[in-house]
C-alpha cells in the first residue's frame, strides 16, 4: 500500500480481505453497493479508495479502519531489508517493490523469516565457535545473553511508541500530590524519602568506590555520589520512589510483557523505574505545553524542569499519549567510536540491530562542537527525509586524571514536523540539500561513499589492481 498525495491505495489488503472472506469481487462489489470494475481498479492499484468506501469497508466487515490502512512498521521493515541481505538466502534478485509488497500484505511473515533468520544466525556462530580452536564459545554465549534482554526490552518499547500510560499517568499524579513544580524539587523528594524512614546522603567519590547510587534497605539510606550533578541525583531519588511506592505497578507491567528470562524481567523493572522518575520530574501535561509553547527548545526546557540535557531529549521522546501527542522523536545515544548505547523511537524511523550508525550522519560530527546544537537533513535510501538534532554532553562523573567521557545524543523527526522546531526556523526545508545516509555500513548500497567503512552484507566485491575508486569498497550488483 501506498500514498499518493492524500489518496489512499490499498489494492493488495483489499485483495487479502476478499479472499479471505471468500468472495469474488463481484460478491464484494454487491455487498458495498459499487461496481465490481471499481474493485477491480482498486485492487490493481489503478484507482484510490475514497474515504466513503473505506468508511462502509469498516461497516459492512467489522473491521477497523487501521486494519485496512496501517503504516508500515518501519522497525520490521529495516529488520527484513536486513534480513534479505543474508547471503545463505540468495535474494539478489528481490526488488524494493517486492519487499514493501511483503510488509503490506504479509507483515507476519516477514516477521516470522526475521526471527528464522536470527536464529541462523546464531546457531551458525554457535557452530562456527565449536570448529573453531581459536573462538572462545563461552564469549559468543555470554554476547548473546547480555544483549538479548536489551533487545527485548527495546522492542517491547517500540511496539508502544516509547509511550507507558499507567506508568505516565501515575507520576503525573504524585509529581502533582508532592506540587513539585511549586517547590524547590530535590528538597521535596528528599522529604518524600523522608516519609518512608529513608535518608539521602551525599558521599567522597572514594567512598562510593566507583558506584554513583547505592540503596541499603537495612539502614535505610539513598547513598549518591558527589559526581553526579543535581538532575541525576533527582533522578535516582525518582526511581527509588518509584520502587517504594508503585511496585506492584511495576510488578504487574513487566508481567503482562510475556518475558520469562529472569535478566529480561530485571531489565524491565529497571527501566520502567527510571520512565516513572522521568515522568514524575517531568510530568506529561506540563511538559508538553513547555514543549509546544517553547518549540522543543531542548536547552531552554532542561532549564525549566532542572533536568538535564539527555533527561530532557529523552523525555521529548515519550510523548504519545493519544489523547494529547507531542512531535515523534527518534533518540539516540553513541559514543565516539559510534556504539549505540541506547535508542528508542516513536517516530517511523528504522534502528538497525548491530554495526552502529552511518558515519554521514551529524551525531558524529557533535564531537566536533562540543556542546553546541547541531542539525542536519537527512534522507535515507527509501526516499524519506528526516530532521535531526545532535548534541555533545559529558556523562555524570570525572575528577582529575578521569575526565568524564562525552557523549553525542541526537534526536529527530520526520522532516513534516520540523517546522514545529526552534532549530529548523533559518533552514528552507524546501531548498535544503539533504544528507543521504543508510542504516549501517552493513546494510547500505549506496555507491561511491568516501565514508564506507564496510561493504554490503549481500554484495560481492568488486575488485580491481589498476583502479582506485573514492569509496574504499566497491561491489558488484544494481
Amino acid at each position: 500500500m501506498v500514498k499518493r498525495g492524500e489518496k489512499l491505495v490499498i489494492g493488495r489488503r483489499l485483495k487479502v480481505l476478499r479472499t479471505s472472506l471468500g468472495l469474488t469481487q463481484a460478491q464484494m462489489a454487491e455487498e458495498l453497493d459499487v461496481s465490481p470494475s471499481y474493485i477491480t481498479l482498486i485492487e490493481s492499484d489503478q484507482r484510490p479508495v475514497s474515504a466513503k468506501l473505506l468508511m462502509r469497508l469498516a461497516e459492512v466487515y467489522d473491521l477497523n479502519v487501521s486494519e485496512l490502512a496501517p503504516s508500515v512498521d518501519s522497525q520490521l521493515a529495516s529488520d527484513f531489508a536486513a534480513a534479505l541481505k543474508d547471503p545463505a538466502l540468495e535474494t539478489d534478485g528481490v526488488t524494493r517493490s517486492e519487499i514493501e509488497a511483503v510488509l503490506q500484505s504479509a507483515p507476519k511473515v516477514a516477521a516470522a523469516l526475521v526471527r528464522l533468520q536470527e536464529k541462523y544466525t546464531e546457531a551458525m556462530m554457535g557452530n562456527q565457535a565449536d570448529e573453531n580452536p581459536l573462538t572462545d564459545r563461552n564469549k559468543v554465549d555470554a554476547l548473546g545473553q547480555v544483549s538479548r534482554p536489551v533487545e527485548q526490552v527495546r522492542e517491547w518499547l517500540y511496539k508502544l511508541n516509547n509511550y507507558i500510560d499507567r506508568i505516565d499517568r501515575a507520576a503525573e499524579a504524585a509529581a502533582e500530590e508532592m506540587s513539585l513544580h511549586r517547590s524547590e524539587p530535590h528538597v521535596t523528594l528528599s522529604e518524600r524519602l523522608t516519609s518512608h524512614g529513608i535518608r539521602v546522603r551525599i558521599l567522597p567519590a572514594p567512598v562510593m568506590a566507583g558506584a554513583l547510587r547505592r540503596y541499603d534497605p537495612h539502614r535505610r539510606e539513598l547513598m549518591l555520589s558527589e559526581l553526579m550533578t543535581q538532575s541525576s541525583r533527582r533522578f535516582q531519588i525518582g526511581v527509588l520512589l518509584a520502587r517504594l511506592e508503585h511496585f506492584d505497578l511495576i510488578e504487574e507491567i513487566a508481567a503482562s510483557a510475556g518475558f520469562q528470562d529472569p535478566d529480561t524481567l530485571t531489565l524491565m523493572r529497571v527501566s520502567l523505574a527510571n520512565y516513572f522518575s522521568a515522568a514524575l520530574l517531568m510530568p506529561y501535561q506540563r511538559f508538553l505545553k513547555a514543549c509546544e509553547t517553547e518549540r522543543y527548545d531542548v536547552e531552554l526546557i532542561k532549564h525549566r524542569f532542572g533536568t538535564s540535557y539527555e533527561q530532557t531529549a529523552h523525555r521529548m521522546a515519550t510523548l504519545q499519549r493519544p489523547d494529547a501527542r507531542g512531535i515523534p522523536f527518534f533518540f539516540v545515544r553513541i559514543d565516539r567510536a559510534g556504539n549505540v548505547s541506547k535508542r528508542f523511537s516513536a517516530g517511523r524511523f528504522p534502528f538497525s540491530r548491530f554495526g552502529g550508525t552511518c558515519p554521514l550522519w551529524n551525531i558524529h560530527a557533535a564531537f566536533e562542537t562540543p556542546e553546541q546544537v547541531t542539525t542536519q537533513l537527512i534522507r535515507m535510501p527509501e526516499g524519506t527525509r528526516y530532521f535531526s538534532i545532535a548534541r555533545s554532553v559529558r556523562r555524570v562523573g570525572g575528577s582529575h586524571g578521569a575526565p568524564s567521557p562525552k557523549i553525542a545524543i541526537g534526536l529527530g523527526c520526520d522532516v513534516s514536523y520540523a517546522p514545529r522546531l526552534i532549530y529548523a526556523d533559518d533552514i528552507d526545508l524546501e531548498r535544503v540539500q539533504p544528507t543521504d545516509i543508510g542504516l549501517n555500513c552493513f546494510l547500505c548500497e549506496r555507491r561511491d561513499c568516501s565514508s564506507r567503512a564496510q561493504p554490503p552484507l549481500n554484495r560481492k566485491l568488486a575488485l580491481n589492481e589498476r583502479e582506485r575508486s573514492v569509496a574504499i569498497y566497491t561491489f558488484e550488483g544494481e
